[in-house]
C-alpha cells in the first residue's frame, strides 16, 4: 500500500453503510461532491456543486460537504469488512461524479484494493481518458449511466452533450474489469421503447457488456431542491408503471442483453 495515499484529501457529502444497490453484495457508498452535469431529475442535488452549501432539512439548516482524508474514509469502510466477505460486497464511490475528484478517487480506490476490498464506482463517464486510465486498474465494477443517444436532447436535460460520454463508454468497455450500463428511465426524456432500444443497441456493441439496468424515475429528492432553494424542473411527473418498465425491458432484451429493472 502507498502510505502517502492515506493522506490524500477529498470532499464528500455522505457515507452510507449496508447498501444493497450500486454494486454486488453489501456495500459502503461514499458520496463525493461535485458534478459537471446538471440532470433535471437528479435525486442528490446537494452533490452537484463542489462548494460547501447549506440545505434546510426537517426545519434545520444542515451544512452539506465535508473534507476528509482517505484514512478517515477507510476507518468507516473497514468496519464492515466481514459483511463484504460474506456477501461479495465492498466499497462504491458515487456522487456527484466520482471522476471529478480524480486524485482522491484514485487514492481511495487503490487503498481499498490493497486492503482486499472489492471496488465499484457509479459514474457518468464524463472525464478525460487520462483520468479514466488512472482509475480503471483499481475498479472491479464500473457502473456507467448512458442517459440518451441523441446529444441535443442529452444536453437539454443534463446541460452537457454526450459525445464524450459515448466515446468513453467504448474506452471503458475495452479496459474495465466489468462494465454495467445503467439507464435512468425519465418520462419526457428517454422513456419510449425507441429511445431505450437505441441505448440498448449501443450497449450491445460494447466489448464485454452483457448487462443493462433500467432505473425507473422517482421524485424522492424533490424536497431537497426546496431545502436548497432551487427549482425542481421535473414538475409532478409520475414514475413509470411496472407494465411500462416491463415493455422497455423486453425491448432492451431484444438486443441480447440481460436486463434488470432497478439498481
Amino acid at each position: 500500500m502507498d502510505i502517502s495515499a492515506l493522506s490524500v484529501k477529498g470532499r464528500i457529502f455522505d457515507i452510507q453503510r449496508f447498501s444493497t444497490h450500486d454494486g454486488p453484495g453489501i456495500r459502503t457508498i461514499v458520496f463525493l461532491k461535485g458534478c459537471p452535469l446538471r440532470c433535471r431529475w437528479c435525486c442528490n442535488p446537494e452533490s452537484q456543486h463542489y462548494e460547501f452549501e447549506e440545505m434546510l432539512q426537517n426545519g434545520k439548516t444542515k451544512l452539506i460537504g465535508k473534507d476528509v482524508t482517505v484514512a478517515e474514509v477507510m476507518e468507516e469502510v473497514l468496519r464492515d469488512r466481514p459483511y463484504y466477505r460474506r456477501s461479495g460486497g465492498g466499497v462504491t464511490l458515487s456522487g456527484g461524479e466520482t471522476l471529478a475528484q480524480p486524485d482522491f478517487a484514485e487514492a481511495l480506490l487503490s487503498v481499498s484494493k490493497a486492503a482486499g476490498i472489492s471496488t465499484a464506482i457509479e459514474s457518468t463517464g464524463f472525464a478525460s481518458k487520462e483520468v479514466l486510465s488512472r482509475l480503471l486498474p483499481y475498479i472491479d465494477c464500473f457502473l456507467m449511466d448512458i442517459k440518451h443517444i441523441n446529444s441535443e436532447k442529452h444536453k437539454e436535460f443534463t446541460t452537457q452533450p454526450n459525445e464524450r460520454i459515448l466515446e468513453n463508454a467504448k474506452f471503458i468497455a475495452q479496459n474495465a474489469h466489468k462494465l454495467i450500463i445503467r439507464v435512468p428511465v425519465i418520462p419526457t426524456f428517454n422513456d419510449t421503447e425507441e429511445e431505450i432500444g437505441q441505448i440498448a443497441e449501443f450497449a450491445s456493441h460494447l466489448v464485454g457488456v452483457n448487462e443493462i439496468h433500467l432505473l425507473p424515475y422517482h421524485n424522492m429528492g424533490k424536497d431537497k431542491y426546496t431545502g436548497l432553494n432551487r427549482p425542481y424542473l421535473m414538475g409532478d411527473l409520475k414514475s413509470p408503471s411496472n407494465e411500462h418498465m416491463e415493455r422497455l425491458a423486453k425491448r432492451a432484451e431484444s438486443y441480447g442483453l440481460k436486463v434488470f429493472i432497478g439498481g
